[in-house]
Order: C-alpha cells, then structure tokens, then sequence
C-alpha cells in the first residue's frame, strides 16, 4: 500500500487497546513482569503489552519484533503521560454516565471476541459487574486522555498550501490509483410492508412466547434456536449492564416498566416483534434477555413509494423546487433528511464516495446519470441494510483515476491533517514526558539499550 495511506496517529492503538483483555485471558500460561512505571503509582506490565501486541499480529498478518512491542509499549506510555496531566488540569471532567458508556462498549466488544457474556465470565472467573469494576479506573483515565488530547487537536488546522506542500513529496508514480467516485443526494421512501408478513412475525413470536409459559421452554433456549438478533444466539438473548436511554423508545418503554423476572407480551419496535424479560433493574441500568422475530420487509408494496417518489421527481425537475427542501420534508432515511438528502460515509463524514462501496443499487442508478440529473424512482439497499426505494441527484462523479489534488482536494486535506496532528501530538508529548516519571524496567529496558546501541552504531 503506498505510504499515501499510511498516516497514522501517534495514539493508533484504540481499537486494539478494547480488545486487548481478550488476547490476555486466552492466554494459558503469560510471563509476568514489570516493564514500566508512570507518574505516582501507574505500572504497565509485560503481559499486557504482549497481549496488544499480539492483537496488532494477527489483526494485521505481521510477524512479532522487538521493534513492534517497544512501540506499543511507548504508546501505552503516551496514553498514561495524557491521563496524568489529564488529572491535574482541572478544566477536564470526566462524568460516570462518560465511563459507563466506555464500560458498555469495551465489554461489548470483549463478548464479541470471545462468544458471548457467559464466556467472557467464564474465561475471567469474575461476573460482568466485577469485570466492569476491574476496568472503570483504567477507562475513566482512557476518557482522560483522549479528552486531553482533543483539546490540543481542536484548534489545529491545515492551510491549502501546507495541503500542496505534502501531497508534493510524494512522487507521481507511487500515488494510488482510485476507483470511481461519486457525491449524491437522495430522497428515500419505505415500501409498505404487507399484512401478512406482520401477521406472520407476530404468529411466530407469540407461538415461541407460548412455548415458553406453557409448554416449559427456556426464554435462553428459544433466543438460541429461534431469535432474529445476530448477537443472541452468542448471549442466549441476554444483554447485560445496557441504559435505558441507549434503546429504541418501544423497547425502553417495556423494558423500564414490566415487572422482574415477569414474561412480556409480544411488541413491536422498529426491528421487528419481541418478548422481553427484565433479570435486574438498577435505576436506568437493566439487565434483560429477549427473542426478537424480524419481519420480512421483502414482502412489501413498493406502488405508494414509487408514486409519491415520482410526484416529487416532477416537483424537482418540471417545477425546480430544490432538491434538499424536498429531501427535508419528504425523505423517511432520518440521517440523510437532515442534511438535505446528502449521503456520506457515516465514519468519516466523507462525501465523495466510492460507488462501490455504495453497492451495486447505486451503481446501476449512478451510471445511467449526468451530473445534476435526478433519476427515476430505483429500489435501493440503503447503507444500514434496509431495503427502500429512492430519487437520487447525481452532484459529482471523478473515473477511475490516480489520486491528484484538483478531484480529492478533501481527501488530501483530511490526510494531510492527519499528518500534521500526528507530527505535533509527538512533539507536544514529549515535552509532557519531561514533567512525568517514566522508568522502564526488564524486557523493556533491555530493548531499549539494544534500539539505543543500534541508532548510535547508524
């Protein structure tokens, strides 16, 4: 990959820092030792760098290197120097309701890796509360850290010709070779969903709730066997530790009320029929287990989308009423309406997409486009999977080309950024470094003098 696309942050490793708890407990037998210390009372301990790093191995098909695991170590080092001047600037505030949704995410992620909540305690030995516990300190300095960091970043920008200067080092050959892109706008209508197919997820989800009260079933073997939710067949249909405010209003509806341990009437949210039973209940925290039955949306009627898509085609193009009023007031795809039917990537905020990427919908509509043209009513796999029916204004559309200034200026700037963040995040670190106590000690020490003899022999 050319090293266009190899700018990193100098604090890369959040991803990997999540799920490295998971590498550490599969592990049957970890040496142990201290490699560093950091400010007062912070130890860093060879076992868990060797988990991270083995994380970054496998997630990337690398070998192992001294080199890779004084890196990580350093950048685990990074992270505490930000927590501890986090701590002293009194300015950063870190609330419970922050660390708790950072718990729910790290032990979600964490039960994914490794099967499930039940496995993740039974790998452990500890509940998930003893888990969460374990965690929280070192999570809230996370948040710390991050926060602290942020405050720094903020106000940093890039000017159009620092943008020129660092695209210019690299030379014309070496740069990537990028597939068709395109900057859309759509107006999205659901198809009516048949009778039918709503009467028969109820039929099922009521005959698997009859199973359970009368014919003595398990609410855990029917989530198992039967439910809908790809992550209950992992957790028995079981979600622990979640917020009410983090569920759909239908869901958090029943779920904030039925009585504990009591067996919910079949309902409805966006997803699909549930049953529901609430295990625990602490204010807006609950512990439930469900069975959710999808209904099938391919079993529509698309006629009144079409139409009233086609009603507002002709409003667009025969009596030009903007495009983004009528996305506004019209489209049901809520985080596109709100920006005027724009679409982008929902990671990155990116408007210049990839077409495919988008998926083949996109591309058959987009080819039959010019630019500014609206097309014609199309069925369409929107980027959350729902299937729907959609106009589409065609903005922007670049060939296949190499990557140049003029057609990914934005693309370019948002590297370039990133670049320059980089490059003042470790330059700023290292004066904090000088106001913190940092001693390495064992593996890290003794790769540090080799590294150290290495650079000196260069």
């Amino acid at each position: 990959m050319p090293i266009l696309f190899r700018v990193l942050s100098s604090l890369g490793l959040t991803a990997l820092l999540l799920v490295s708890q998971t590498s550490l407990a599969s592990q049957q037998s970890v040496i142990d030792e201290i490699v560093a210390i950091v400010g007062e009372n912070k130890i860093l301990l060879r076992s868990e760098i060797d988990g991270i790093v083995s994380s970054i191995t496998e997630q990337r098909d690398i070998e192992y290197s001294d080199e890779l695991w004084y890196q990580t170590l350093q950048q685990l080092i990074d992270q505490e120097v930000l927590a501890e001047h986090a701590r002293r600037d009194t300015n950063i505030v870190i609330t419970d309701d922050q660390v708790n949704q950072a718990l729910d995410q790290r032990i979600e992620i964490m039960s994914q890796q490794l099967g499930g909540e039940n496995r993740l305690e039974e790998i452990y030995g500890q509940s998930v509360i003893q888990i969460r516990a374990d965690l929280r300190d070192e999570v809230r300095d996370r948040l710390l850290a991050d926060q602290f960091q942020s405050t720094k970043l903020r106000s940093l920008k890039v000017t159009p010709t620092e943008v020129r200067e660092w695209f210019a080092q690299f030379p014309a050959d070496s740069l990537p070779v990028l597939p068709p892109i395109v900057r859309v706008a759509h107006i999205v209508k659901y198809p009516e969903i048949l009778p039918e197919a709503r009467e028969e997820a109820l039929e099922i989800i009521t005959a698997i709730r009859d199973s359970i009260v009368v014919g003595g079933s398990t609410l855990e073997d029917m989530a198992t066997r039967y439910s809908e939710d790809t992550g209950s067949i992992q957790t028995q249909g079981r979600y622990q530790s979640m917020l009410l405010g983090d569920l759909v209003p239908e869901f958090a509806a029943i779920a904030a009320r039925i009585d504990l341990g009591e067996l919910s009437q079949p309902f409805q949210s966006p997803f699909g029929f549930h049953i529901l039973r609430v295990n625990e209940r602490i204010g807006d925290v609950i512990d439930f287990s469900h069975v959710l039955i999808n209904i099938d949306r391919s079993r529509s009627d698309p006629t009144d989308a079409i139409e009233l898509l086609s009603m507002l085609r002709d409003s667009i193009v025969t009596y030009e009423l903007p495009f983004e009023l009528m996305a506004t007031r019209h489209s049901e795809e809520e985080s596109s309406s709100e920006i005027g039917g724009r679409v982008v990537d929902p990671n990155s905020g990116e408007r210049d997409l990839f077409v495919d990427a988008l998926g083949v919908d996109w591309k058959t509509t987009t080819d039959t486009l010019e630019v500014g043209e609206v097309s014609h009513p199309a069925e369409v796999t929107l980027l959350d999977g729902n299937l729907a029916w959609h106009i589409v204004l065609l903005q922007r559309k670049v060939p296949t080309h190499r990557i140049n200034i003029e057609t990914d200026y934005s693309r370019i700037e948002a590297l370039a950024l990133d670049n320059k963040r980089s490059l003042e995040i470790r330059r700023w670190l290292d004066i904090l470094r000088e106001d913190v106590f940092i001693e390495l000690r064992g593996k890290a020490l003794e790769i540090h003098t080799v590294l150290g003899n290495i650079t000196a022999e260069i």
